[in-house]
């Protein structure tokens, strides 16, 4: 019976379906036919395209797990980017990385440390090390430097300007408790005028601060240092806080991401052409008065620098014998004298030489020996557009700040003085690797450069003399030099902190 049913019911079904054909009529049905196939298709579309949108935002995710994870998830898939064109130290991430804070140290505060720097923007980088190795060894809580304001360079920049302010306190939450500020109550003290503002005195021990400035930090419980300077001693201290000055100035006193963006980009421009040289000169004006050296100057730029001496109080030698420095060699070498001893040192003429310092004083009329020379001279006014300056602009600490990271990366390191940038550089270098640092024996170096113009030298024999002097002094593993009583004559801490170094094969020998 079913079977029978079941027949019919198929009989019925192409009656059925005859009858509509006959209804609607053959094309119509076509039409139907190939509006259900489209359908079809269009789903079929549709579902690829989810499925192609799910799988990229897959593999999207991939790789920010891999740059969060590290390179060695991808480590095998090829990159745009390799870290010979990106050489500082940090690479900035659209992800920034997890950072796992050190704990902090607890301890018993015994008041508040202020401190303001002065000086130029090397200057105050030493002297915030000191000031933070001095907080913690005296278990007080400091409260983040002021910096310069009123020094010649008149730069109103403040510490979060320059520096990662976050970084500088999570960095060091486990040696000493730093505050941006006051707590509002502490505050409200020293408004009313009740606190302690002193300078103390230079080149002291831990000591000093631990029996001079401690027991006036607890009985004022707010103290102002308004000096800092040179005021923690080279050598003879703990090795504990030799170690945390080295902490502070290699890893918390980091450059503001601005800054540090801004200098990778100068030195992939310059890493694009080739190796290149920094030259660091310091024939600046301010220089120039404050020590007195007019070597190669007309009298007109004699009595302007003299006049700006006197202006100074704080400079406090103002008759000074220009000729009698220089032969010491406690001048800067001017740009001719650069230019003969670079030629003689060897350096090769197309060699990109990064002019790092501020105005030449003199202008072209000064830089042309040392252009015509060596023609490949660049500053960071010549690398970079105007725009990407303008915010770096009348702040000659952040322009600083760019210099310095410029010649952290430099192939050779060339100070023609002796000055803060100078010393703190060599010593980041030596950091770094023992990087080649060209340190110029300038009493020497004016000697024979004299015997050389006199015609009392042949060429052969100035560049042969100069080699040999300089053979040994290319910031190479070495002892810092104590002079008992004479801190100012002996080896700065921060040019060789050799108890912070990772030391190479041969030992440490003293010079």
């Amino acid at each position: 019976m079913c079977r029978v049913e079941d027949t019919s019911r198929k009989c019925d079904y192409k009656k059925h379906w005859g009858m509509k054909m006959k209804v609607f009529g053959q094309g119509k049905v076509e039409k139907l036919k190939n509006s259900m196939v489209s359908r079809c298709r269009m789903k079929l579309w549709m579902i690829r395209a989810i499925i192609t949108i799910f799988l990229w935002t897959c593999f999207a995710q991939f790789i920010t797990l891999g740059d969060i994870f590290g390179p060695r998830l991808l480590k095998g898939w090829p990159s745009c980017f390799s870290h010979s064109e990106l050489p500082l130290v940090a690479e900035l991430s659209s992800v920034p990385p997890k950072v796992t804070l050190p704990p902090k140290r607890l301890y018993k505060n015994n008041g508040y440390l202020m401190v303001s720097c002065n000086g130029g923007l090397n200057q105050m980088r030493a002297a915030i090390c000191d000031m933070v190795a001095i907080a913690r060894y005296l278990n007080v809580t400091l409260i983040v430097p002021e910096l310069d304001k009123t020094s010649f360079w008149n730069d109103p920049s403040e510490f979060e300007d320059i520096f990662d302010v976050d970084h500088f306190i999570t960095s060091l939450r486990d040696e000493v408790r730093i505050l941006k500020e006051l707590p509002p109550r502490v505050k409200q003290r020293v408004d009313q005028g009740m606190f302690l503002s002193m300078q103390p005195v230079s080149w002291s021990d831990i000591s000093y601060y631990a029996h001079q400035i401690l027991p006036l930090i607890r009985k004022h419980k707010v103290v102002q240092l308004n000096k800092t300077d040179a005021r923690l001693a080279n050598n003879e201290l703990p090795l504990e806080v030799q170690k945390l000055r080295c902490r502070v100035n290699f890893n918390a006193l980091r450059f503001t991401s601005q800054i540090e963006e801004l200098g990778r980009r100068v030195v992939k421009i310059l890493r694009e052409k080739g190796p290149f040289l920094v030259l660091h000169l310091r024939y600046e004006m301010d220089m120039l008065a404050f020590s007195g050296c007019t070597h190669g100057c007309n009298n007109e730029e004699e009595e302007e620098l003299t006049r700006m001496r006197y202006a100074y109080p704080w400079w406090k030698e103002k008759v000074i014998n220009s000729d009698v420095k220089r032969k010491e060699g406690l001048c800067p070498l001017t740009p001719e004298e650069t230019a003969l001893i670079l030629k003689a040192l060897g350096i090769d003429r197309n060699v990109q030489i990064y002019i790092a310092a501020g105005e030449i004083y003199g202008g072209e009329r000064r830089m042309t020996p040392l252009a015509e020379s060596f023609p490949n001279l660049v500053r960071k006014e010549t690398l970079l557009e105007p725009s990407d300056l303008k915010f770096f602009q009348n702040h000659s600490s952040q322009m600083a700040a760019l210099d310095y990271l410029v010649s952290l990366e430099s192939d050779i390191f060339v100070p023609t003085y002796d000055g803060n940038m100078a010393k703190v550089v060599e010593g980041h270098r030596r950091f770094l690797g023992f990087k080649k640092t060209m340190l110029l024996e300038r009493k020497l170096l004016v000697n024979l450069i004299d015997q050389y113009e006199n015609g009392l030298l042949s060429w052969d024999k100035f560049s042969s003399t100069m080699k040999e002097v300089h053979a040994d002094r290319m910031g190479s593993p070495k002892k810092r030099t104590a002079i008992p009583d004479r801190p100012k004559e002996e080896d700065y801490f921060y040019s060789n902190p050799h108890e912070c170094l990772q030391l190479l094969d041969e030992p440490l020998r003293s010079t």
